[in-house]
């Protein structure tokens, strides 16, 4: 009995979502309040209440940031790539109860991500100062069966959400769109440094509808090319013309340090990102991984607290998706890797906790995904997150390097540079000085922003 109840609202879900997914054809502006009421009824436990009623707010505010973003989220972009969006963020993520990654992690117990995050290949058209990739060359790649064995494997455990990295992914373009096309149910995301986007491309990213591009910028064209190369950013600026003119979906994918923090976050830069059609910005702050690492590029502890601010005012006053994934601790909970949320797999194969902890005990070509969320290395981080009681400080490689190298210690993990192999006591040796810097920092904006909520409590009980 329990089953065929269950199937009864497996199908109801289905049929509900089928219907979300028709409100977007035709208007679907006006049928915001109609889609906001369907995701309530389908929210049944409740788990999502407050984020659907902070969006209802938000979206349905005549002439706000967010009410902006959407209407012209409808104009610009095709219908085909938003409807495959909301299919496999929400319908083909929220179906199968038993595939969640809840269930899953109580099931098996270690951390399910809700991403993966690979590199194709280590090969790269650039030469970036600070990368570490630059220096790993040319010869390493994930291959086309190892690629769809993640992904199916990930598929098993509730994973939709896929984000290539490199090297420069775009290299392998065509064999992504191949990616692409038999996973349908799955969306797609490369950060790319622009320069291989082409109209054949264009085409084929519109005809598949699951694949978005998130452009490495570093600010202005003087900053931009200083680390990337001359003439780089307006290859950068020419690409995001051509998938304007293709109505696709992009954004961009910022590294803010201490020479180009300003103009990051700065309203010009902002609006001239929206103004060539970026719904989004994926703000990352430099981290010193690899022996030969520029540590003179760390933000100050000030520049940081600036970029917290900033992000937090953009997303009052801009239409764009903006992310700090240092400074947003705060809504996640402190750290997102060692598969709390994501997981790396470099293109030697190895598994590693996050994209600049570059330490693991196993490779996927040796080991299941599966097998791989149960090591070593995964199990400490599953352990001791958060890492630390103020979640501006949530990162174990860059706040707290001592919970880093405990980790790395106690489980054995070795260091997968695929050039200069290091203990990971020199690594955490570049940031320890600045980190202590930054809790001081930290410290007060978290004294701030406790003080803030409680008056903001104190207003609602008052009203």
């Amino acid at each position: 009995m329990a089953n065929i109840k269950e199937r009864a609202a497996t199908m109801a879900k289905k049929e509900a979502l089928g219907l979300l997914v028709k409100y977007l054809s035709g208007d679907p502006i006006k049928k915001l309040p109609a889609m906001f009421d369907l995701a309530t009824k389908l929210d049944k436990e409740g788990l999502h209440a407050s984020q659907i009623r902070i969006m209802r707010e938000k979206l349905l505010t005549e002439g706000g940031p967010w009410n902006t973003f959407v209407k012209d989220l409808f104009v610009d972009v095709d219908a085909k790539l938003i409807r495959k969006l909301v299919e496999c963020f929400f319908v083909s993520a929220t179906i199968d109860k038993e595939n969640t990654g809840v269930a899953l992690e109580k099931k098996y117990n270690c951390n399910i991500p809700w991403a993966i995050l690979m590199d194709p290949t280590s090969a790269c058209n650039l030469t970036c100062t600070g990368c570490w990739a630059a220096q790993y060359g040319h010869k390493s790649n994930l291959s086309n069966e190892t690629l769809d064995s993640i992904i199916s494997q990930g598929k098993e455990l509730g994973i939709r959400f896929y984000i290539f990295s490199g090297g420069e992914p775009l290299v392998r373009k065509n064999d992504l769109i191949r990616l692409c096309e038999k996973n349908q149910d799955c969306y797609f995301l490369s950060f790319t440094n622009g320069t291989l986007v082409d109209e054949e491309f264009c085409k084929d990213l519109l005809r598949v509808a699951n694949f978005a591009l998130a452009f490495s910028i570093e600010g202005t064209e003087e900053a931009t090319d200083m680390r990337r190369g001359k003439g780089t950013y307006q290859k950068v600026i020419g690409a995001m013309h051509l998938m304007k003119k293709y109505r696709l979906i992009y954004g961009i994918s910022t590294c803010y340090h201490k020479y180009n923090t300003d103009v990051i976050g700065s309203d010009d830069f902002i609006d001239n990102m929206v103004s060539l059609g970026n719904r989004f910005a994926w703000n990352f702050t430099y981290m010193p991984v690899g022996k030969d690492a520029v540590t003179d590029l760390l933000a100050t502890p000030e520049q940081r607290e600036y970029m917290y601010r900033r992000i937090r005012e953009i997303r009052d006053t801009k239409p764009i998706f903006a992310l700090d994934f240092w400074n947003d601790g705060e809504y996640t909970g402190g750290c997102i890797a060692g598969g709390r949320r994501y997981l790396h797999i470099n293109s030697n194969g190895d598994v590693e906790p996050c994209a600049f902890c570059h330490y693991s005990n196993v490779n996927i070509h040796d080991v299941t995904l599966l097998q791989a969320l149960q090591s070593p290395i995964f199990m400490e981080y599953r352990k001791n997150v958060p890492f630390s009681d103020n979640m501006l400080r949530p990162c174990p490689m860059l706040d707290n390097p001592e919970k880093i190298e405990a980790m790395v210690n106690k489980a054995g993990a070795k260091s997968t540079d695929m050039v200069a192999p290091e203990p990971i006591e020199d690594m955490t040796a570049r940031t320890r000085t600045v980190a202590g810097d930054w809790k001081a920092k930290a410290d007060i904006l978290e004294a701030e922003r406790v003080a803030r909520k409680a008056a903001e409590a104190a207003a609602q009980e008052s009203a």
